[in-house]
């Protein structure tokens, strides 16, 4: 089973950035954190990396529900969303599978969770 839903796209990076965010607020989900990875690993290493950001999504209702169902989900949350620029003129948008990490955790309530949040990324994929 494969751990993340991916498109790729004919956006600039900066396009599908602001696509997948307004994607995301369609379905109930907020961005709780944003890691530009292209300029960490110039500032940590010296080193030039693609344009890749990470998006730390959050739908606030499912969080909770999954949060009641399992206290330790947290480390698990958010749900992650990267953009990475392939070239110029593509970009590749990638969600974690929320079903495929909710089987390490083996709590059948968070199934599903774990399905209504699969089908909401998926939306978001699709409509980038």
């Amino acid at each position: 089973m494969k751990y993340y839903i991916e498109k790729t796209t004919n956006y600039s990076f900066d396009e599908a950035v602001e696509k997948v965010t307004e994607e995301l607020k369609k379905e109930g989900f907020g961005v709780l954190s944003e890691i530009n990875i292209h300029e960490k690993l110039k500032e940590k290493l010296d080193v030039d990396f693609r344009k890749y950001r990470i998006l730390g999504a959050c739908n606030p209702p499912k969080a909770y529900e999954a949060l009641q169902a399992e206290n330790k989900i947290g480390t698990m949350l958010p749900c992650n969303v990267i953009v990475q620029e392939l070239d110029e003129s593509k970009t590749e948008v990638a969600a974690v599978d929320p079903v495929a990490s909710m089987m390490a955790v083996g709590n059948a309530e968070l199934e599903s969770i774990a399905k209504e949040i699969r089908t909401k990324l998926q939306k978001v994929i699709d409509a980038v």
